[in-house]
């Protein structure tokens, strides 16, 4: 019973560490490939649109303001209304 204790125990520390290998194998590689991507493939700059550009489309205050009463209660006060565009 003894060996068979032992055998089994050294089997589980085997699949462990086999596991363990491959899992930090794969964030280390992974990290480096995400390192690779962003240093040669780098995402676009977008052009922001200044205020001076945009349609002064205005919209009405009680609307702005039950916008932002709807954004405060659903995200519990951790939201914030930045901008409000009308889509046409």
């Amino acid at each position: 019973m003894n060996e068979d204790f032992s055998t089994a125990v050294l089997l589980m520390a085997v699949g462990m560490v086999t596991v363990f290998v491959i899992l930090a194998l794969i964030v280390v590689f992974g990290n480096w490939l995400i390192l690779i991507v962003n240093k040669y493939f780098p995402q676009p700059v977008r052009s922001v649109i200044s205020q001076a550009d945009a349609p002064s489309h205005e919209i009405d205050s009680k609307k702005l303001a039950a916008i932002v009463s709807a954004v405060d209660i659903v995200t519990k006060g951790r939201g914030k209304v930045e901008s409000v565009k009308k889509v046409d």
